[in-house]
């Protein structure tokens, strides 16, 4: 049996992971913080699964972590990732996505010293690439023009995990996905905030006219594009994992609503779109080649848009208790307006 490390594994994309490897029958070591958006929904009960509440910060405890389990694997999910707030409290990113990734590297390097051989799948992200303008898409040699907070502590992570892998010779490779969505995402971000102001027949906010463009991926289909990456990716090498499914965030949200309608959830008079103040620095559009990973390691999405987002409407719908969870106060409050 199998061990494999994956930190933020309590996070929307983490929690898909932990249960999508456990599915493929692996001993699953989550190390999460239990920041403000961990899933504290539902607790997985799995003899295969083990949790600590760690911080990647915490070098000596991530390093007694890897000791005592010698993972084959450490997928790097634990990260910051809400832009809006990375505008208005950009230390929390660089805390966690640039020193959190240094001190995530220097407990492998410590291990690689004791023979203890695993390979590191860092998460990163298609915002690195910045604004991706006249219909092109952004290769995995595209030159890095991050626009936030959030997306320059990403590339920073990028830069130096490449920079161990060719002096420390770990064995390392970097993902690099679109838009995910999906079961448990917080509903800070867009789809889940739309579902749940549907739900709760409030109004629809969109920045600016609405015409910004994001590319979107079903989580399961990253979850099984890191599999991929796990099984055969090439150390040293990034990998964008993308959907070709771009569309402007106007669209998306009426998509949203027409699937409702479909699946007979009630929408109400409030439940309208309602253009709100952009935030500062938003990139307009968001699209990657992922041919590299399609070619090489014969990986491909599997979940068209109105199937993945029917399935998740469907499980917010059933699930309206993730909701209570946390205080809406939280999600619900605008960030990034300050300057």
């Amino acid at each position: 049996m199998k061990n494999v490390i994956i930190t933020g594994g309590s996070g929307f994309i983490g929690t898909n992971l932990v249960n999508f490897l456990l599915s493929k029958n692996f001993n699953v070591i989550n190390i999460d913080k239990l920041g403000y958006s961990s899933n504290k929904y539902k607790k997985i009960k799995n003899k295969k699964y083990k949790f600590y509440k760690v911080d990647i910060n915490n070098k000596k405890k991530v390093i007694n972590i890897l000791l005592k389990h010698k993972p084959k694997a450490i997928f790097n999910l634990a990260s910051e990732t809400h832009v809006d707030r990375s505008i208005d409290s950009p230390k929390n990113f660089i805390t966690s996505n640039i020193f959190g990734v240094f001190n995530l590297l220097e407990a492998i390097r410590y291990i690689k010293k004791k023979n203890i051989k695993t390979k590191l799948i860092h998460v990163s992200t298609d915002e690195v690439y910045g604004d991706i303008k006249n219909n092109k898409r952004s290769n995995e040699d595209f030159p890095y023009k991050p626009s936030s907070p959030y997306s320059a502590s990403k590339a920073s992570a990028d830069h130096l995990i490449q920079a161990y892998i060719r002096t420390y010779k770990i064995d390392a490779v970097i993902s690099k996905c679109c838009n995910n969505y999906g079961p448990f995402q917080f509903p800070e971000k867009l789809i889940p905030k739309i579902i749940f102001n549907i739900f709760n027949n409030k109004t629809l906010p969109v920045y600016a006219k609405g015409l910004n463009i994001r590319e979107w991926i079903f989580v399961t289909d990253h979850c099984d594009a890191l599999y991929k990456l796990y099984l055969k990716g090439k150390s040293g090498e990034s990998y964008n994992v993308g959907s070709n499914i771009n569309l402007k965030n106007l669209d998306l949200i009426k998509k949203i609503l027409k699937i409702c309608k479909k699946q007979k959830i009630i929408v109400g008079k409030k439940s309208k779109i309602s253009f709100i103040k952009d935030r500062p620095g938003h990139d307009f559009r968001y699209a990657i080649d992922c041919s590299k990973i399609k070619k090489q390691l014969k990986w491909n999405k599997v979940t068209n848009i109105d199937k993945g987002l029917s399935q998740t409407i469907k499980w917010y719908f059933e699930n309206q208790r993730f909701f209570k969870i946390t205080s809406s106060k939280i999600f619900n409050k605008r960030f990034g307006l300050k300057l």
